[in-house]
């Protein structure tokens, strides 16, 4: 499903598959695997390939369902994990529209980013379980349950779970971004 939509867009943007797999700075290969279902790429790589689209992450799983009302039942969601730094995010908003709604779960001394990245959005930030680092253009902010921390999401930035209990927490993007 994701290799398919990644397939669609590169070819309406007029790409070859050499021509994304250079710009995303991964291997035609990987890019050709991913398009024919043949692998899922990794949290990092569709961070990279929807910025070459020029598109938010979360849209490479869009659903092209545009109702006034869109009811998300748990057992239904979206989920993209990293195998770097153990981060996971089950998207609870309905994928289109101008505000993405995201659930992360970090496990003890996982991270979102190797390094701090960032995007042209807003972001809030709610801990629901766990203590939170939402590490923004090198400063520390050492959240608790109900603390919430909001930025643009253009400076550099990455969430750390120091403890050694998971964190959960709840994002909200806008606009969605990659």
């Amino acid at each position: 499903m994701t290799g398919a939509r990644i397939r669609e867009i590169r070819t309406q943007r007029g790409l070859t598959v050499a021509q994304l797999a250079e710009a995303a700075g991964v291997s035609t290969g990987l890019i050709s695997q991913v398009e024919r279902g043949r692998t899922d790429p990794s949290l990092e790589t569709l961070r990279k390939i929807a910025k070459v689209l020029q598109l938010p992450l979360f849209s490479l799983f869009q659903e092209q369902d545009t109702k006034a009302v869109s009811v998300i039942r748990e057992n239904n969601r979206m989920l993209v994990a990293s195998p770097v730094g153990g981060i996971t995010y089950s998207r609870i908003s309905p994928g289109h529209g101008r505000l993405e709604m995201l659930k992360g779960h970090l496990p003890p001394g996982g991270y979102s980013a190797v390094e701090p990245w960032s995007h042209p959005s807003e972001e809030c930030v709610l801990v629901l379980e766990g203590r939170l680092i939402v590490e923004v253009s090198g400063v520390q902010h050492d959240l608790s349950v109900g603390d919430s921390c909001y930025f643009h999401s253009s400076l550099p930035h990455r969430y750390l779970n120091p403890g050694d209990t998971p964190v959960d927490f709840v994002i909200a993007v806008t606009p969605p971004s990659y």
